[in-house]
């Protein structure tokens, strides 16, 4: 039985994407018939083994946060196989701002995993053959959901409140719209910082709008989901957001920014996209949304075609394969 360990710098109990995608793989990993032991990278070495024995596979999400447990799993572990999945940041950010630390993550890694398909577009041309994509999964929301409110045109955002997400560009494209228009966004997620929290806040008590309903327990968010029309993605930098493939397989349109990472899920055909921070761009699509239900419906045969990608089943394979690329046998 080959034993993995898998490496997050999100600790237990944390609602991090990091932490569900570690969450959710170990599963995966299992219906290959594989032993799983998720660990925090600031855990103590001991933590990383696999039943008291050193791992057969390392995976480790975060190149940068997780740069110190990729270098010491590297030498306490010198026969196991590395995998190293990229994040956003990782991409978008850290590639630029902390390119050591990135450069010997990557260097480390026997393989490298990216989480959508647009990837070779920022990270350099010599890393590519060690890439393998693997798209995360979502499962269909529940017979007896919801259906959407026929009082409001409910546009949902889904995702922590942080800078990376450019979380109230929604709110700000529904501010003073006429009066008799029905959309309404909503607003879910934790903030990271009080900052965003009081920002959210303070928008609530100028934009009747807009609510923010603070970080909910997955089946709730499952709920919104099914009442929702549009989902916005308003991200100036993504990995391959799970929420994406959540609302590809719930058949909910998105209006996402253009940027790799959504693009790498979507498609560079889709017909959502509008440019990163452009309030006024995102205003004119939510606009048309509501005034064209054809606009709605043909963004919802795009997210429809593009589920197939994200079924549980493609995603261990796309796992099966990373593992077989290590030169091991799942």
């Amino acid at each position: 039985m080959l034993k993995v360990a898998l490496i997050t710098p999100a600790g237990r109990g944390s609602h991090a994407g990091n932490r569900a995608t570690a969450t959710r793989w170990a599963g995966r990993l299992g219906e290959l018939g594989c032993r799983v032991r998720i660990a925090g990278s600031e855990d103590a070495l001991g933590e990383w083994r696999v039943d008291g024995q050193a791992p057969d596979l390392v995976m480790a999400l975060h190149a940068w946060r997780s740069h110190g447990a990729i270098l010491a799993c590297r030498q306490a572990f010198p026969a196991a196989a590395l995998a190293v999945v990229l994040t956003g940041t990782d991409v978008y950010r850290f590639q630029h701002s902390h390119p050591e630390a990135f450069r010997e993550s990557v260097a480390a890694a026997d393989v490298l995993v990216g989480l959508h398909d647009a990837l070779d577009e920022d990270l350099p041309g010599s890393v590519l053959p060690r890439l393998h994509i693997v798209h995360q999964s979502a499962l269909p929301l529940p017979p007896g959901a919801p259906r959407p409110s026929r009082r409001y045109l409910n546009v949902l955002v889904a995702g922590h409140l942080r800078e990376e997400k450019d979380p109230l560009r929604a709110a700000l494209a529904v501010r003073a719209l006429p009066s008799g228009s029905r959309l309404r966004v909503i607003q879910l997620g934790g903030a990271v910082e009080t900052t965003w929290a009081q920002a959210a806040f303070e928008e609530m008590a100028v934009n009747p709008r807009y609510r923010w309903l603070g970080d909910l327990p997955r089946w709730r968010v499952r709920r919104w989901m099914a009442r929702a029309r549009l989902m916005v993605i308003s991200s100036r930098m993504e990995g391959g957001a799970n929420v994406v493939s959540e609302a590809c397989v719930a058949g909910l349109p998105v209006l996402a920014s253009d940027i790799p990472g959504n693009r790498g899920l979507l498609g560079g055909d889709y017909g959502g996209y509008f440019p990163v921070a452009d309030t006024a761009a995102l205003r004119e699509l939510l606009r048309r949304a509501e005034a064209e239900p054809a606009f709605v419906e043909a963004l919802r045969r795009q997210v429809t075609a593009r589920a197939a990608l994200f079924t549980p089943e493609a995603e261990r394979e796309a796992l099966a394969r990373v593992i077989t690329a290590c030169g091991l046998t799942p």
